[in-house]
This record gives structure tokens, C-alpha cells and sequence, in this order.
């Protein structure tokens, strides 16, 4: 049980953090207030969000689930790595939540936008990392209950 309750708060905090980048992106449209503000509030959402998927997609289970078949995927390129590939898979769980309810291709030109700012190590340019964003998002979308999956996927 203790492990669940480490997976539920690991969900919350990736969300908060994930939340917390959007957020602090979106609110610099109106300078350093609105950057702090946005930060504060996508944090919030972004908790509560990344507690409901941990709730539904073990995000231990789900990086395992990656690491074993990232290479057999139709994008994976032998140039990069799991190192390479693991951010926009996380990207796809952080994400998922913090834009809950809409489309991936409702969201996708801003995924793109934050993409540099969340990949870390990562080599992948966008254009190399949507693939894997996607699919996690869709491996989140298939987990969760009820009807995430509006447009027939």
C-alpha cells in the first residue's frame, strides 16, 4: 500500500511541475507577475490532474512499458537512446492531465512551444519526440475512465 500512496504522490507532483511549466509559460504573455501567477495556478491543476492518471496508470508501470518497446516503435530512430526518448514519453504522462479533455491535436502546436523547455537531456528535436509524446498520451487516454477519447481513436 505504501507503494501506491509513493506512485499517487509521484503522479501529483510530475503533474504540479508539468502544470506549473505550462502555466508559468502561458502567464509570460503578460509579464514576470503573470509568468509567477500562471506558474501557481498550472501547478494546482496540474497536481490534481497527475493524481488522478497515477490513480489510473502506475507511473512506474507506464516508464517500464516504454523502456521495453520504445524501439520497436514506427518512430524510433537507432540515432537516439532510451535517455533520449524517455522525456517525451513523460512529456506525453505530464501533459495528459494538465490538458485534460482535449484533443492532442487541439494541443499539439503548444506541446511543440514547451518542448524545449521540458525535454532536459533530451536530443530529440520536436519533429523526433511528437511520436513518443503522442503515444504516451494515448496509452494515459486508453487507461483513464470514462470518455477522454473524443474523436474515435
Amino acid at each position: 500500500m505504501a507503494d501506491m500512496k509513493n506512485e499517487h504522490g509521484l503522479g501529483k507532483g510530475t503533474g504540479a511541475a508539468a502544470g506549473a511549466v505550462t502555466g508559468g509559460a502561458i502567464g509570460s504573455a503578460a509579464g514576470p507577475v503573470g509568468t509567477v501567477a500562471g506558474a501557481v495556478v498550472g501547478g494546482v491543476a496540474g497536481y490534481a490532474a497527475g493524481g488522478a492518471i497515477a490513480e489510473s496508470v502506475n507511473p512506474t508501470e507506464y516508464d517500464d512499458h516504454f523502456r521495453t518497446s520504445y524501439s520497436s516503435a514506427p518512430y524510433y530512430s537507432d540515432r537516439y537512446s532510451w535517455n533520449d526518448y524517455q522525456p517525451a514519453y513523460q512529456y506525453g504522462y505530464n501533459t495528459f492531465g494538465q490538458y485534460k479533455g482535449q484533443r492532442f491535436e487541439d494541443v499539439e502546436s503548444q506541446l511543440e512551444r514547451d518542448w524545449n523547455n521540458v525535454r532536459g537531456q533530451s536530443s530529440l528535436a520536436w519533429n523526433d519526440a511528437k511520436g513518443a509524446v503522442r503515444e504516451g498520451w494515448d496509452y494515459i487516454e486508453r487507461a483513464m475512465p470514462g470518455d477522454f477519447d473524443r474523436d474515435g481513436r
